[in-house]
């Protein structure tokens, strides 16, 4: 067809030409023979070039790159979600009721900032009990300080005190001893006077049997005569074993009076020993009412956190993110979501998982390009802050996550969103660069397959730097200008793997 369309093109060049040529000479026919022969040789030879020369050519071109030295922009893609960049939930430090919620979800609030209150009546009597021990502490111990003086002259008067009585013990019994031949002698006679009184009641009941054999008085009045002698039987007895007892052993009164020589002593010893003790123990006791104020205090400072605990307070400036419990509710102390009363978070940071192969692309400080799902046509701007220093294993997909910090977004972004993030290195310079697609494995070395002689497929080792998505660095092996298969005839394949 090429050949078709060339001597067209022939012919209408050349037939026109000669028009005025053919009008001149007498006899034309040599010449246009010559000129068709002529026509035929160049179209032949012609046809034969097109033919059969360029298609090798054309092939090579179709199959076949230069390489060439580019600026490469290192870029790594990846997928993250916007995290707070701090958060807690929070709840009270002890059980209880919730009182009161002062700020809803969405609220901004400051460090400090009173967010509900819990029940606290209980923690305030405990409080003011608190409180009045301490006063109680203080009190003892300012009184200590006036009365352990005086405390120390009354354990000496008790001392003298105790010695008089003992003295006057001493005294009690000596007179004592004096009276016991005089108490003997009045017993006797008490035996005496006991014994006329019980001959007298029993002649009386001898009387009354005969008086109530004959009727003349009732039982009940016999009754009260046999009592009468009884009580003085009794009486006598009483009086008799008494005066046993006051001949037979010591008198009761010289015995008592004994014993309370004994116990006098031992007071008087025992006034001693607290008088000295006192005089030592002075300084102990205001050391140890100073204790009991500084406990009180301690108890005090107690209760007052106590008390002050009660209110949950904003731990840092924020926004409460969620409301987990409502007034009335009862909730405990946990880290646990729904059982806390809020949920408070500062500020907002990127969390993506980047491929352990591009990790080391990555480095503190780097620019980041930030894309919301929700805002597709935004660009957001952030940088690495944080590299994780342990792997994730998902599926045996091997990756890390990177932290990156917003610089622009803050206000529009929130919690959770969902964001493409593209990590942006350092351009690399008059990079020699070929195809990714171009770069073969053979027999475990790393190359590319370039043309030999033949213009067939021929496998070149090379050391290979940056790989970029479809583009990767080649370090030494190659030159700018020489061409690289990025596909191999089909009739020249054999086997070799391609990367």
């Amino acid at each position: 067809m090429g050949t078709t369309l060339y001597l067209s093109f022939v012919f209408v060049l050349v037939v026109p030409m000669e028009v005025p040529v053919i009008g001149k000479l007498n006899n034309p026919l040599p010449l246009i023979l010559a000129l068709m022969t002529g026509g035929i040789i160049l179209v032949g030879g012609m046809t034969y070039k097109i033919v059969e020369t360029p298609t090798a050519e054309i092939e090579l071109n179709d199959l076949t790159v230069l390489v060439k030295r580019e600026t490469l922009a290192v870029e790594i893609e990846a997928s993250g979600t916007l995290e707070p960049i701090e958060s807690v939930n929070l709840s009270p430090k002890n059980p209880g009721r919730l009182l009161k919620l002062l700020v809803q979800q969405g609220m901004s609030v400051k460090q400090g900032q009173v967010l509900a209150v819990m029940e606290n009546t209980e923690v305030q009597a405990e409080g003011k009990q608190a409180q009045a021990n301490f006063q109680k502490a203080v009190a003892e111990l300012e009184a200590a300080k006036i009365t352990i003086p005086s405390e120390i002259n009354q354990a000496q008067t008790r001392l003298i005190q105790a010695e008089a009585q003992l003295e006057e013990t001493q005294a009690n019994l000596a007179r004592a001893q004096q009276r016991i031949p005089r108490y003997i002698e009045q017993i006797k006679a008490q035996i005496l006077a006991a014994r006329s009184r019980t001959q007298l009641a029993a002649s009386r009941v001898k009387r009354n049997e005969e008086l109530m054999k004959e009727g003349a008085i009732t039982h009940d009045s016999f009754d009260e005569v046999i009592s009468d002698y009884h009580n003085a039987e009794a009486n006598l007895l009483e009086i008799t074993q008494r005066l046993e007892q006051a001949q037979n052993t010591a008198n009761p009164e010289i015995s008592q009076l004994q014993q309370d020589i004994i116990r006098s002593q031992a007071a008087a010893t025992e006034a001693k020993i607290a008088f000295e003790e006192r005089k030592k123990t002075a300084q102990a006791e205001i050391s140890r009412l100073e204790a009991s104020v500084t406990a009180a205090k301690a108890e005090l400072e107690r209760r007052m956190i106590q008390f002050q605990d009660t209110a949950i307070r904003a731990p840092f400036d924020g926004i409460i993110t969620r409301k987990y419990a409502n007034v009335g509710a009862f909730v405990t102390p946990t880290t646990s979501a729904p059982t806390s009363i809020l949920a408070l978070a500062r500020g907002l940071e990127v969390v993506a998982k980047v491929p352990e192969m591009d990790l080391g692309m990555l480095e503190l400080g780097q620019p980041v390009k930030v894309i919301a799902d929700a805002y597709p046509d935004k660009m957001f701007q952030g940088k690495v802050i944080r590299i994780a220093p342990e792997a994730i294993i998902d599926r045996n997909v091997t990756s890390f996550e990177v932290t990156v910090g917003l610089v622009t977004g803050r206000d529009e972004l929130k919690s959770k969103m969902n964001v493409d993030v593209t990590f942006l290195g350092k351009q690399l310079s008059n990079a020699l660069v070929v195809p990714t697609i171009a770069i073969v494995t053979q027999e475990g070395k790393m190359g590319v397959m370039v043309p030999n002689q033949d213009n067939n497929p021929q496998f070149k080792p090379v050391t290979i730097g940056m790989v970029l998505d479809k583009k990767t660095e080649i370090l030494s092996g190659l030159n700018a200008g020489d061409r690289v298969f990025i596909d191999i005839p089909s009739d020249k394949k054999d086997g070799k793997s391609q990367s």
